[in-house]
């Protein structure tokens, strides 16, 4: 019996690992306790890992679909020269833009997706997507936008902890620890969410808002703070501008005048920003509560001044800018042709803000395959990623998909995306492959380390994108043998190497030099200062500042028909037993969680003489789907939220049949799939 230490990949969390094996195969793993811990808290995911390894649904063999639709077994070898083969012929067609590679779960965010966007520019196509318009990356403009780059709560030395749209109670069991440790130490804990959660209940104060009305709320608090002179003046004077329009914008939301709005008491919006004001040190949590709203851009902007005008950045206990270690760009985006526009050619400020992060406007793949505009889509590569299930109006992928002349997917096991690619790459898990996940925000790097032997003839994605690559012809672009040759070429500027990393199997911690914490040299914005007022946005024909009208808290897919459809729906909840569709096929984490449900509020189920667990549709313009309902008092009357991820299960139950996806944020294409109006019918 042996002991490794690693990460897991089970979800994004990262969280660091000790894993027992015994002659290459995994046996247990445990989380690592935090210092402020005796035992960190069982994830129910890690303690399934051996089930989800060696489940009998992993794809163990390369597989190829014939004439009649059946998949076949194939040899890596022989897959990888017949997809290489369709690719020079696609290229020699209509040009190598013509092949797109989608890349999904953010737990494999780091060299992986390096090495994709390397292969795609080699090849010459300037298109290798992301999902970051549904998940993090559209809020992380906004972060850059307003202070030029991201913060990271600092929770665990806070005084006040307050949360947007997140809940690591369910999916990130680390943070939530941090926060924990926090409410020991007395901070005050304050949850802004539209659904009574686990969280919101330990909370001080929960401002169960309308969904969607985080930017409503945050002017509002702006407006309780600049008003009765709770922000710090000293920093708002030296290093921030557009303050003078901020407060004026501000003026006309005050919370008397907002409250009606989103569905939150004027008393309890000034009490939670005079709470958070006051506190020092107090940090923001933003999540994914705000993604996939239209107004993410200038929600997340808002909620990032509220950070910024207390005085909260770049400090111990409020919000911090850990910044990144530095690695070798070896992306080689220099490969495409300047004559050649990206699919997200009109999403231009989002598609192109970081280089580090790369292009995320998943929507816009979509857009270009059915309309063929700028150019037709012909092949597309989907890398750990289940669009069947997980992207709105998923009716409209499945069309995309079958006007395709390859689809080739990539995972351990057999999705319903994989269902319909005409070819599958077995992929292993995070214990069989070493690689450097590139956290968010993190100056501190764990490795993952591969602790078992490949599952069958399963293979790491790094592995399958080196040896496509030179089956390509690409050896010089791809001389690496192996992940840990390929990790230390890409730190080279960081002056460590992988042998350094797995000398520290907790961490280890990179010194970089933080201007905020130290001589104040200025952020990484145009003005070098926080802009409140972005003129780079106005020039762009956006607003400079966020702008929320009269009609911004009804910002919702198919608004224009609430007379049929008079319910807000929101999309929910993420049970801490799957991540997205993933694990459902794993018996353990599905008798824990069997089925969906429908939460309706106890008045709306009277008022349609529905009963608990009685089996209704939820329909929308576009589709319905038929759930069980639950009665609730975790939802207002007149929202309803709604199991997510169970379309892998069975297609009545997805729920982005009935969302669409074309009502989009305009700088950052994000879909507004997370409310939309619908109704709810008994089946009879």
């Amino acid at each position: 019996m042996e002991l490794k230490h690693t990460t897991c990949g089970l979800c994004s969390s990262g969280c660091p690992v000790l894993v027992k094996t015994e002659n290459g195969l995994f046996i247990s793993a445990e989380r690592k306790a935090p210092p402020f811990f005796k035992k960190g808290i069982i994830c129910p995911k890690l303690r399934a890992a051996k089930e989800i390894i060696y489940s009998p649904d992993r794809v163990k063999t390369p597989l190829i679909k014939n004439a009649a639709g059946i998949f076949k077994p194939v040899s890596w070898d022989g897959v990888l020269d017949k997809i290489a083969e369709t690719l020079a012929r696609i290229k020699k067609e209509t040009g190598p833009e013509s092949v797109c590679w989608l890349q999904g779960t953010a737990s494999d965010y780091g060299t992986p997706w390096d090495y994709v966007r390397r292969l795609m520019h080699t090849y010459g196509s300037p298109n290798a997507i992301g999902n970051g318009a549904l998940c993090h990356v559209a809020r992380e403009i906004a972060h850059v936008f307003t202070y030029g780059e991201m913060t990271s709560a600092d929770s665990g030395k806070a005084k006040c902890i307050l949360i947007f749209g997140k809940n690591d109670q369910n999916t990130n069991l680390g943070a939530f620890e941090s926060i924990m440790g926090a409410r020991r130490h007395g901070a005050t804990l304050i949850v802004v969410d539209p659904v009574k959660t686990r969280m919101a209940s330990q909370a001080d104060i929960h401002l169960q808002i309308k969904p969607g009305c985080d930017g409503l709320l945050a002017f509002a608090m702006l407006n309780v703070i600049l008003s009765e002179d709770r922000f710090n003046k000293k920093f708002v004077d030296d290093w921030t501008v557009g303050f003078d329009t901020l407060k004026k914008k501000v003026s006309d939301y005050n919370p008397e005048n907002v409250a009606s709005r989103i569905w939150v008491e004027p008393e309890k919006i000034r009490m939670a920003a005079r709470l958070y004001a006051d506190a020092k040190p107090a940090c923001l949590i933003d999540g994914n509560g705000l993604d996939m709203h239209a107004s993410v851009f200038d929600t997340t902007r808002a909620v990032c001044m509220l950070r910024a005008i207390t005085g909260n950045l770049g400090r111990a206990g409020g919000d911090r800018f850990p910044g990144s270690f530095p690695t070798r760009d070896i992306c080689l985006s220099e490969r495409v042709a300047t004559t050649v526009a990206p699919v997200s050619r009109n999403y231009p400020i989002f598609n192109s803000f970081s280089q580090k992060r790369g292009d995320h406007t998943l929507p816009a793949v979509i857009d270009a395959i059915l309309e063929k505009d700028p150019y037709p889509i012909r092949a597309l590569f989907i890398q750990a990623s289940n669009p069947v299930v997980t992207i709105p109006d998923s009716n409209r992928f499945l069309r995309a998909a079958k006007s395709l002349d390859l689809m080739v997917v990539i995972d351990p096991v057999m999705t319903r995306t994989a269902k319909m690619a005409d070819i599958v790459l077995p992929a292993t898990t995070s214990f069989e492959k070493t690689q450097l996940n590139l956290k968010y925000m993190s100056d501190t790097i764990i490795l993952q380390n591969q602790v078992i032997d490949w599952v069958a003839d399963s293979r790491p994605d790094w592995k399958i994108i080196f040896d496509l690559a030179k089956k390509m012809g690409f050896e010089k672009e791809f001389p690496w043998s192996n992940a840990e040759d390929a990790i230390d070429f890409q730190l080279a500027p960081s002056g460590i190497c992988v042998s350094d990393i797995r000398n520290h199997p907790n961490g280890l911690q990179v010194e970089i030099s933080n201007p905020k914490e130290s001589a104040m040299k200025g952020y990484k914005t145009v003005s070098g200062k926080i802009e409140f007022y972005s003129e780079t946005l106005r020039e762009k024909g956006f607003n400079p500042i966020p702008d929320f009208n009269r009609n911004s808290e009804n910002n919702y897919s198919f608004y224009r028909e609430k007379n049929k459809y008079p319910l807000i729906g929101i999309s929910g909840s993420r049970p801490r037993f799957f991540v997205h569709s993933q694990f459902r096929h794993i018996d353990s984490l599905r008798g824990k969680c069997p089925e969906p449900f429908v939460e309706i509020h106890k008045s709306d189920c009277q008022r349609q003489r529905i009963c608990d667990r009685e089996l209704i549709q939820v329909e929308t313009p576009i589709g319905s789907i038929t759930m069980k309902a639950r009665m609730s008092d975790k939802v207002r009357p007149g929202l309803i939220r709604i199991s997510w991820g169970w379309g892998e299960v069975y297609d009545a139950w997805n729920l982005n049949r009935i969302m669409e996806d074309k009502f989009r944020d305009p700088l950052t294409a994000t879909p507004g799939a997370r409310s939309f109006m619908c109704r709810i019918v008994r089946t009879g």
